[in-house]
């Protein structure tokens, strides 16, 4: 596996936010969201073996993984990580971009996706896969990333015509006013929960280190 950082910090977003976890970045994504905040993991990396991968992990007092992206499912090896993770007594969580099948990483109970659904402002919202709705489990969540009330409408259209299982996140752009996604849920009484990125409330927009 390609592996863009590993580091150890709370998980900022979704229904695990502020949990210790320690976090495996892949290098690679096959989308270009106009808000990307990690464009450096497009490319360059370092080469992983799963066990490598593991060693690095220990040095941290956690059990919570996070694989994300770039797009972990764009790596070949992905699921022999995944698995080697799980056999050590990892839990992990796996953050796709929604583009990609994800039926493979929703039969271990040790394992929670986090599926993107992207709304228009990313301008990639004809790379879905909505069919990775379908398989969803309560114990995962999606996440639908909003810009603007454009956004808000397209998220609440895909959640009425598929009513996915798990957990629901409606998360701002940063940097827009998040109080008016607050109001539009409560208007219409939606089933999500406002999500926040913690990490950059925390300790701003940098690149952790």
């Amino acid at each position: 596996m390609k592996v863009s950082e590993i580091f150890y910090s709370l998980q900022g977003e979704g229904r695990q936010t502020g949990l210790p976890t320690v976090f495996v970045r892949a290098t690679s994504c096959n989308l270009r969201c106009t808000y990307c905040d990690t464009t450096y993991a497009y490319t360059d990396g370092k080469a992983m073996t799963p066990d490598e991968i593991i060693r690095e992990l220990e040095q941290y007092p956690c059990r919570t993984c996070c694989v994300t992206g770039g797009e972990p499912l764009l790596q070949p090896d992905i699921g022999i990580v995944v698995s080697t993770l799980v056999l050590n007594g990892y839990h992990v969580c796996i953050e796709t971009n929604g583009s990609l099948p994800i039926t493979a990483f929703v039969q271990d109970e040790a394992v929670m996706v986090s599926l993107d659904i992207k709304c228009p402002s990313s301008q990639m919202e004809q790379r879905m896969r909505f069919e990775n709705l379908a398989v969803l489990r309560d114990c995962d969540q999606v996440k639908f990333v909003i810009g603007d009330q454009r956004d808000y409408d397209y998220a609440k259209d895909i959640l009425l015509r598929y009513r996915p299982r798990g957990s629901i996140f409606f998360q701002p752009v940063w940097g827009t006013d998040a109080t008016k996604l607050a109001g539009w849920i409560l208007s219409d009484g939606l089933f999500v929960r406002l999500g926040i990125q913690l990490q950059k409330h925390l300790w701003g927009t940098a690149r952790k280190k």
